[in-house]
């Protein structure tokens, strides 16, 4: 096809149409001919609704043109105190069902761990006397550990009962050496001893 037979198919107005809109076709088939088809179907013909293209367009629809609110009577359709008793009723009710649903929260009980148990009335603290000398810095800890330390898997052999987590070079001596020097009083102590 010619570019001119592209142009005319293009521009002719012909075509398929809606049933309805048969009347609307042919009034525009000549501003179909004026400009391409693909550009009358985006931007529409120019000057059908308004000579004027330039005008503003109004922030109004036909409806809104056309039918107008309803306007209120003048005349009062009910009493002045039947008014303000209904309007005193309405606020009433809606403060009521307002504090309903948005009650205030209930002020919090601070009270804190020492204020509960520490702090009673009448509670007067007193240590109590020393019993036995502790010596923190010569001593050893006691710990769960350190009171089952005979059930321990994989442990070493305890030398001394009073600090069985020190050093201990048993994994690394021969056992020859260690059948050697084995005592077995020293090494594994007796359950008359653990229980001590």
């Amino acid at each position: 096809m010619t570019s001119e037979a592209k142009e005319a198919e293009e521009n002719r107005p012909g075509g398929r149409c809606l049933l309805g809109n048969w009347v609307e076709e042919r009034a525009t088939a000549l501003l179909d001919m004026t400009e391409p088809r693909s550009r009358v179907h985006k931007y529409g013909h120019t000057g059908i609704l308004t000579m004027d293209v330039a005008a503003n367009v109004q922030g109004i629809s036909t409806f809104k043109a056309a039918f107008d609110a309803p306007k209120i009577l003048g005349v009062r359709q009910k009493g002045r105190r039947t008014e303000l008793l209904e309007n005193d009723l309405i606020k009433r009710i809606s403060d009521q069902i307002h504090a309903e649903l948005n009650a205030a929260p209930p002020a919090p009980e601070l009270c804190s761990v020492t204020k509960a148990d520490f702090k009673v009335e009448g509670f007067k603290s007193v240590r109590a006397p020393l019993t036995v000398d502790h010596d923190y810095t010569t001593k050893q800890a006691i710990s769960f550990w350190s009171d089952n330390y005979q059930k321990i898997q994989g442990m070493t052999a305890v030398n001394t009962k009073d600090s069985p987590f020190k050093r201990n070079a048993t994994f690394s001596t021969p056992i020859g050496e260690q059948l050697d020097q084995l005592d077995e009083t020293v090494l594994y102590p007796s359950e008359n001893e653990a229980n001590m």
